[in-house]
């Protein structure tokens, strides 16, 4: 892959450089990308978030080397492995759709437990990829949880 293509890939088409929040553009962006294919399945969702994760690993590992900077801001892709693996756990209805975006983000940004270890430990296109993998993780269980507790409490917040 050329610089260009390798750049358009981890920007997600440039989303990377929007000024504000690029982090939260891109996992929009992912979410609608994302969201077509697990209303068809959510298996093939979190197997295209493993192989665009593993593509993505070996790519910012080349990035990162040609413009000598870890974890630049304006890479995204992470991102989108993130928010595709927690709607692939968290399946496919309007209110988990949402939590998932949510919850996503809030352990993106503050990186709880080993999210946060990871990001600070794990150095390259490892670390950038996985602690959004694992933010992922944690977002799609956060919102089935959610859902179940309510579903509990008797109130039923899946918009079909």
């Amino acid at each position: 892959m050329n610089i260009k293509n390798r750049e358009n890939f981890l920007t997600l088409f440039k989303i990377g450089y929007f000024k504000k929040a690029p982090g939260t553009w891109g996992s929009f962006f992912g979410l609608i990308m994302g969201i077509p294919i697990l209303y068809f399945s959510s298996f093939s969702l979190f197997i295209l978030a493993v192989f665009v994760g593993l593509i993505a690993i070996r790519e910012i590992e080349i990035y990162e080397k040609e413009v000598n900077e870890h974890d630049s801001s304006h890479i995204v892709i992470d991102e989108v492995v993130g928010i595709w693996t927690a709607l692939s756990i968290a399946q496919f209805n309007l209110s988990s759709i949402i939590f998932s975006f949510i919850f996503f983000r809030i352990y993106d940004i503050y990186k709880p437990s080993i999210i946060g270890k990871i990001d600070k430990e794990v150095e390259g296109g490892l670390g950038v990829v996985g602690d959004d993998f694992i933010a992922g993780i944690f977002a799609g269980i956060s919102s089935l949880l959610l859902i179940v507790l309510f579903d509990f409490l008797g109130f039923d917040i899946r918009f079909k």
